[in-house]
């Protein structure tokens, strides 16, 4: 259950794995999981497409607290980070989720704070979909997984399966994933946390997977994307 990972949840994954999709399905769950107050987080200054940032509206109609950048100006993208990101990390009151950016350039900006986010107590969360170039082999995904530790200087602590093609994936992708994050965690030994599956699609699942099943909708994605 989402309410029994660390209070400081850190999103990672490569462009195109579904990292902001995932992060924006997993606060709004973590809003009805959670008493408190409840806050994400969007670090992506690398890539200026899909970020959580968009759904600011959404997030404030249901009590939740969107962090962007500290420039709030719909016709400029700048790399900034606002200093608000620093109070949920210290006050213990806040379940956080942080989205950060999709490379190991992108995790520079939550290493700034990673002697605060270790004393907080921490989960990272590695999103895969194999069906995106560069992690379609267990080599390729843990070499990202290396990367962005070493840049963030925090520990990936759960792999998320989020294997798609947007509307027309297959449960035969979301299979194709589980088996290459399966394989991942026996050699990397981290746990599969997730298993993310359109939720048309979760009946279609065999038991026995590694994971916890992580239904989700399309927040990112308008319908005619």
């Amino acid at each position: 259950m989402i309410r029994d990972d660390k209070r400081i949840r850190i999103i990672i994954g490569h462009y195109g794995s579904g990292k902001s999709e995932f992060a924006m399905n997993y606060v709004t769950k973590l809003r009805n999981e959670v008493e408190g107050k409840v806050a994400l987080s969007d670090l992506d200054v690398v890539n200026v497409y899909f970020r959580t940032r968009e759904k600011k509206d959404l997030l404030n109609s249901l009590d939740i607290l969107p962090i962007y950048s500290s420039i709030d100006a719909p016709t400029l993208d700048l790399p900034a980070i606002s200093p608000q990101i620093m109070s949920p990390i210290t006050d213990s009151s806040y379940s956080y989720v942080m989205d950060v950016g999709g490379d190991n350039v992108g995790a520079r900006v939550v290493g700034r704070f990673h002697e605060l986010i270790e004393k907080a107590d921490y989960d990272m969360f590695c999103v895969v979909n194999a069906n995106r170039e560069y992690t379609q082999s267990v080599e390729d995904v843990i070499g990202h997984i290396r990367s962005i530790e070493k840049s963030s200087g925090l520990k990936v602590t759960g792999l998320v399966n989020n294997t798609h093609l947007v509307r027309s994936t297959t449960i035969d992708d979301v299979l194709k994933g589980q088996k290459l994050v399966e394989q991942v965690s026996r050699q990397y030994d981290i746990p599969v946390k997730y298993i993310v599956c359109l939720e048309e699609l979760v009946p279609q699942l065999p038991e026995g997977l590694e994971g916890e099943i992580f239904p989700i909708k399309l927040y990112m994605r308008e319908a005619w994307m």
